[in-house]
């Protein structure tokens, strides 16, 4: 389901605990009730606190160093969860989804608490392994964004510097560009880097390496992923099949959009859509 949650001192025995330096490619909550240490990102340091809500973005250069932590949960979750599991719009009503860096937002102790009857729900509900459960997940989940759009981060107060801008804006013209692939009544072409870097008044090589230093991919890559992951939505939400698909996500050939979903995939278009459907 490409979601899990922990708690940090399932994971992590002896404190203090350093992580070292790496490129995450999921996005993460990270909840401290009772805890101390120091979060970085690419290059804004945070302090640990109780009562803070910590939260990160795919691509980024991440370490933290936990010297104490009493209370504290881990939620990770990737794109496919938030389009597979929630809905397709998901970056138009949670943008904070998309911002580059984000400050940590720390809440008085009755706020917290309303947090943390969430994260603990879904932490109990991780555990069980019904036919139901990824479904009461996502509603939780939903729950748990609408708290954070209301509580957290509501005055969208994010660090914006001009490569952070480019690659915001960047992620923003890929969602309004797929979008057209759900829409009837808009024809989706695909675009490629230079489409992206003429929206955004740049040369195209200085575009696609301000794109790879801030989130470790290509411009490419980014639009295959986006393109893997409308597949995958239409596949498993829809009853076109893999030739309607292949026209709608703009592929010439229905062949070519078999062999490229199964390059990223490992399996056929309709062997995904047969065990999703599971």
């Amino acid at each position: 389901m490409d979601f899990t949650i922990h708690s940090l001192s399932q994971i992590h025995k002896k404190f203090p605990f350093h992580s070292g330096i790496f490129r995450s490619n999921y996005f993460s909550f990270v909840f401290i009730k009772n805890g101390s240490g120091i979060y970085t990102v690419d290059d804004q340091e945070f302090v640990v606190k109780p009562n803070t809500i910590y939260f990160t973005n795919p691509g980024h250069i991440k370490s933290f160093r936990i010297d104490t932590c009493e209370n504290a949960y881990l939620i990770t979750f990737s794109e496919n969860f938030l389009r597979e599991n929630i809905y397709h719009t998901i970056f138009d009503e949670f943008p904070f989804l998309l911002a580059e860096v984000i400050p940590p937002s720390t809440l008085n102790t009755k706020e917290f608490e309303s947090f943390e009857r969430i994260y603990l729900a879904l932490f109990a509900e991780f555990q069980e392994h019904t036919e139901m459960t990824a479904k009461i997940i996502s509603n939780l989940f939903i729950t748990l964004l609408l708290k954070c759009k209301e509580k957290a981060w509501k005055n969208q107060d994010y660090f914006i510097n001009n490569e952070s801008l480019i690659i915001t804006k960047f992620k923003k013209f890929l969602e309004q560009e797929f979008k057209k692939v759900n829409d009837s009544k808009q024809e989706y072409k695909p675009l490629n880097v230079q489409d992206y870097a003429s929206k955004l008044n740049l040369h195209p090589n200085y575009f696609n390496t301000v794109i790879k230093s801030k989130s470790g991919k290509t411009v490419n890559d980014w639009i295959q992923k986006r393109t893997v992951a409308a597949a995958r939505s239409l596949l498993k939400n829809t009853h076109l099949n893999s030739k309607e698909i292949a026209f709608q996500l703009g592929f010439r050939e229905p062949t070519h959009f078999s062999r490229f979903f199964k390059n990223h995939e490992g399996i056929s278009p309709k062997a995904y859509r047969n065990k999703a459907n599971l």
